[in-house]
């Protein structure tokens, strides 16, 4: 029994990355298939701005209740009500013509991708320990990275192949394919985990804490630069260094391979410091301190001669950010208690998404006025300093919550 558990353990932490995996493959597609769109539907670079940001503000919204949601009526039921809902909401895409529908179809997308990121932190708080949650994290921060590989490289030749209509219909039928193996893989695991209601969390009494506001401040500060770039990084390898639709793939590939390679660096840094000794809170703030230097090479991305050397700059960029995120949600698996990790993190994503929306109309109404991607580089390249800051004067010393009575035990625990 306890071997069947183990594995069944690791079917769901592998469920779990590839929802997150599609999830990013869901909500890329727009920006991969900019330029057809924009040549099919005359968008302008405000017209996607507000598409973006459509996708951004409701997700913001959303995620102040899907926390809630997947804390009050558990991981299993939650997170297949999520991904079937996601999948829904990236089909529709095919079937629109119009800014507004497209506008509309964003908006559902966002509301229900919403679910992803704190179903993916509930499940590694679940069904791991503390000494084990940052690989795991980090392990589950790749997931969105090989999404974002994963869709440069076969988005725009499907699109080209079958047509961008086909593109949303495949990718949003993968969702629904993985809703039956979650419920398949399931309902035979610890109840306690998967199926009991969690108490109700106050919102009060979180935001009158330091805790959630450090955990605010470090999604706001951080989350703008990656939504930033999830939107406009194929746009801006085709507006700087003119490269075709064909073109855009490989190099993405590259940027978001790097990126995986943070968030799995973001997992390993924190646990080795932690068993050489380091007591958690430095293994945590001097790990996103790293992060946080490694980002700022990225405000030279449009001084250098060639998408390759671009792809490198921002690829280091993307891995400094991961490995940061990575650390965000190991501090928050950390500081709450697990029956109210999904609410923290909701509302931090809140603050994050809201963040993203400014940056991207931002860079709509930079663009339009020819100030291009130089200032908003530059945001990116100092903001993680400022939320590490933020961080330490609101939380100076970050303690280990209690865990939770209902925690399920598994093999190797």
């Amino acid at each position: 029994m306890t071997r069947q558990l183990g594995i069944r353990q690791w079917l769901i932490v592998g469920l779990a990355f590839v929802a997150i995996m599609l999830n990013y493959v869901d909500r890329q597609i727009i920006a991969l298939l900019k330029p057809l769109l924009e040549q099919e539907f005359g968008w302008s670079n405000r017209d996607y701005s507000h598409l973006a940001s459509a996708f951004q503000f409701s997700a913001a919204v959303a995620f102040l209740g899907t926390g809630w949601f997947i804390d009050r009526i558990g991981l299993r039921r939650g997170f297949a009500i999520g991904v079937g809902a996601w999948s829904i909401a990236g089909m529709a895409h095919a079937f629109v013509t119009t800014v507004g529908g497209f506008v509309a179809a964003r908006a559902a997308l966002g509301v229900a991708e919403s679910i992803g990121t704190p179903a993916q932190v509930k499940t590694a708080a679940t069904y791991f320990p503390p000494e084990k949650r940052s690989l795991m994290l980090g392990i589950g921060n790749m997931a969105a990275n090989f999404g974002a590989v994963i869709a440069p490289l076969s988005i725009p030749p499907l699109a080209l192949w079958l047509g961008w209509r086909a593109a949303f219909l495949i990718a949003g039928g993968l969702g629904l394919v993985w809703v039956i193996a979650w419920l398949a893989v399931t309902p035979q695991t610890a109840r306690a985990a998967t199926d009991i209601p969690a108490q109700r969390v106050p919102w009060a009494s979180l935001l009158r804490g330091r805790r959630q506001w450090a955990i605010i401040a470090a999604k706001a500060f951080s989350d703008q630069c990656w939504w930033f770039l999830l939107f406009f990084m194929p746009d801006l390898f085709h507006r700087v260094f003119g490269l075709s639709q064909g073109e855009l793939g490989v190099p993405i590939a590259l940027v978001y391979t790097l990126a995986a390679l943070g968030s799995l660096s973001g997992g390993v840094l924190p646990t080795w410091l932690l068993s050489r000794g380091v007591e958690m809170n430095r293994a945590r703030k001097g790990s996103m301190l790293v992060y946080a230097l490694l980002i700022l090479p990225v405000a030279l991305v449009l001084h250098v001669d060639g998408a390759w050397a671009a792809a490198a700059l921002l690829g280091l960029g993307l891995f400094a950010h991961q490995g940061f995120s990575t650390n965000v949600f190991g501090m928050t698996a950390d500081i709450f208690p697990a029956r109210m990790i999904g609410t923290a993190i909701g509302i931090g994503a809140f603050a994050g998404n809201l963040s993203g929306m400014a940056m991207i109309e931002v860079a709509g109404f930079s663009l339009e006025r020819g100030y291009g991607y130089a200032p908003l580089l530059y945001v990116c390249a100092g903001s993680y300093l400022v939320g590490l800051l933020l961080i330490q004067l609101l939380v100076p010393k970050l303690e280990l919550a209690e865990p939770d009575a209902d925690r399920p035990v598994f093999a190797g625990h």
